[in-house]
């Protein structure tokens, strides 16, 4: 039975290793958080044996095997099988009962996360609002090409936005800002390889920057507002 541990991190408990549960549980297991995982998949619960000691297979989601598990004693408890509508409902229904001090579900649909909500979980919607976040990007942040050279450094096309015209690379200031370097800028046939800070936005420049993918977010973040 997983118990509460000694430290003051916060554990986690997660329902299903479908694509949501299984990412969830690898990135709060990278980050050092204490987490219990509970399939019906063998296969996948070994998997994450490698992440953790409490990954457990079970086969029924009832109040009283879930209590078997030590799930109650989870500071939280995400309910990752929005595709199942009663297994989805009942465990949630269920965690709820048992005392879990939060209780977050995914769903799959508004009448889906009505009834999470009503039964007292707090609701995600992971495909919708992924596709919402993508959506805003590429149409506020004017992301033209993007580059990956390795997990810290990428290499963005930007076309310059309205509020950088007219100011120059000082002025604007992406590295303070958001730990960006332009390393080109282009206008039309015209390239600008050794970009000056006294340089001046114009319309119609589209400039490359590198840095993180954290960076770069926040650049198109701030070009969105």
């Amino acid at each position: 039975m997983f118990g509460k541990p000694k430290n003051e991190k916060l554990s986690y408990g997660i329902v299903g290793l479908g694509r949501f549960g299984m990412a969830l549980a690898n990135e709060l297991a990278s980050a050092g958080a204490d987490i219990l995982v509970i399939d019906s998949d063998e296969e996948k619960v070994r998997l994450l044996r490698e992440q953790t000691d409490n990954a457990l297979v079970v086969h029924s989601l009832d109040k009283a095997t879930l209590a078997e598990t030590g799930i109650q004693n989870c500071d939280v408890a995400v309910v990752c099988i929005g595709e199942q509508l009663e297994p989805s409902i009942l465990t949630t229904l269920n965690l709820v009962d048992m005392g879990v001090k939060k209780v977050i579900a995914k769903a799959t649909s508004a009448e889906h996360g009505e009834i999470l909500r009503r039964l007292g979980a707090e609701v995600v919607y992971p495909e919708r609002d992924m596709a919402v976040r993508l959506a805003k990007r590429l149409e506020s942040s004017r992301v033209l090409d993007f580059i990956q050279l390795s997990a810290k450094i990428n290499i963005t096309k930007f076309a310059v936005p309205d509020k950088m015209v007219g100011h120059s690379v000082a002025e604007t200031n992406l590295r303070a800002q958001f730990g960006l370097n332009i390393i080109a800028i282009v206008n039309g046939p015209d390239v600008l390889e050794s970009v000056h800070p006294d340089y001046v936005f114009r319309a119609g420049d589209c400039m490359f920057v590198s840095g993180s993918e954290a960076s770069v977010n926040k650049l198109s973040d701030w070009i969105g507002d």
